[in-house]
């Protein structure tokens, strides 16, 4: 079945080694001069399903996009394609996907790889069906990849590009029907930057969305330095970043983190100067209260407890309790422009989860994976043939 998406209204190869839980980090240094990918080398060792309780590094091989012709964008491509709301059953990979029309203020990217967030899953549930776009859907936010052709209005960004953001401006208002779990997706320019220089494929593609959810939930909360920050699932997606910006960007004169046992030497590496096991210990019952409360999880009724007078409390999902609150993130290219000299210096650093990447064929399995809510960092699929 041919399936044609019509543009909404509404508005990176050789495979990278898995990700392992270790003291330090090391990510590759090497930037791509070209579009070429080499493959996978013999011998390299398949992703390993076993989880490993210590330590985050990266491979040292970088995830490079796959060979592009800049002059040749097939009008059909291989996209994931739900046309019903429901389970993890109702994807398919569909080989006769339309490759998406680029407005004028837009990008086509050949996609390199693409991350897993909390919400695809709740928009494939239906859950915002109200504000969604039409089915059928092609779902994804995040994304990394090479420019291939750009709008008659676009400024900066020019073929050969590589880019990385979160496409949908709105997470839930009116996200792209297009969206990154496909070869090729349209993309407004001001929501992309530039690859920071220093990252492969698919550890840029794990950071947009998490990491803009990071930033402007610190900025709301009014965080600045010298003031104290408790994470609440500091080993997630979202909680690995807050735990890093609070420190290296904010100036955070204390971050605590909460997690299970197995990943509390993951905290300390990212920063956290207190990693609270949560198997063992009530962080309400701590004698000591911090300025914020970032709460990634879903405790916002006990998160409350733990913030100073005066002090705000930020819920990303489930009830909210006062004075707690809750946003939802806008995408805007300009954060992840003004975050990448941390990204580059290696202040702040992508946490892929170790199970991963997961191959463009899994990606069913990756959302299964999500939707235990045990992912440790961001669920990453790369690569995208």
């Amino acid at each position: 079945m041919k399936a044609t998406l019509p543009t909404p209204h509404l508005r990176s190869f050789p495979s990278p080694t898995p990700l392992s839980f270790k003291l330090s980090f090391a990510f590759p240094e090497t930037r791509r001069k070209s579009l070429s990918i080499s493959s996978t080398p013999k011998g390299t060792p398949s992703p390993s399903l076993a989880y490993v309780p210590l330590r985050v590094t990266a491979s040292s091989q970088a995830a490079s996009a796959p060979t592009v012709n800049l002059t040749a964008i097939p009008t059909e491509m291989k996209a994931w394609v739900y046309g019903e709301y429901g389970g993890v059953d109702v994807l398919k990979l569909d080989e006769k996907v339309s490759v998406p029309e680029v407005k004028e203020d837009e990008v086509l990217i050949k996609v390199a790889a693409a991350a897993l967030n909390p919400v695809d899953a709740k928009r494939r549930q239906g859950k915002f069906k109200a504000t969604d776009s039409p089915l059928p859907t092609v779902p994804g936010y995040d994304v990394a990849g090479v420019v291939v052709k750009v709008g008659s209005q676009v400024k900066e960004l020019k073929e050969g590009d590589e880019v990385y953001g979160n496409i949908n401006e709105k997470a839930l208002e009116g996200p792209r029907q297009f969206g990154s779990l496909a070869q090729y997706t349209a993309v407004e320019e001001k929501l992309l930057a530039l690859k920071p220089k220093n990252l492969d494929f698919a550890q840029a593609a794990g950071l947009p969305l998490a990491i803009e959810t990071a930033y402007e939930g610190l900025e709301r909360t009014g965080f600045s330095s010298g003031k104290s920050i408790l994470v609440l699932n500091g080993s997630g997606g979202v909680g690995s970043l807050v735990i890093q910006l609070a420190k290296q960007v904010f100036g955070a004169s204390k971050v605590a983190a909460t997690s299970s046992t197995g990943k509390l030497e993951l905290l300390k590496s990212l920063g956290a100067d207190l990693a609270i096991d949560y198997t063992k210990e009530n962080f309400e019952d701590l004698p000591e209260k911090f300025d914020v409360v970032f709460d990634a999880i879903g405790q916002c009724d006990r998160a409350v407890k733990a913030v100073k007078e005066g002090g705000r409390v930020v819920a990303l999902t489930g009830a909210v309790t006062p004075p707690g609150f809750r946003f939802v993130v806008t995408s805007k290219g300009e954060v992840l422009k003004k975050l990448n000299p941390y990204l580059e210096s290696g202040k702040v650093k992508p946490v892929v989860d170790p199970r991963g990447p997961f191959p463009f064929t899994q990606v069913d399995e990756a959302f299964s994976y999500i939707e235990t809510n045990r992912a440790t960092g961001k669920v990453v699929i790369h690569p995208i043939p």
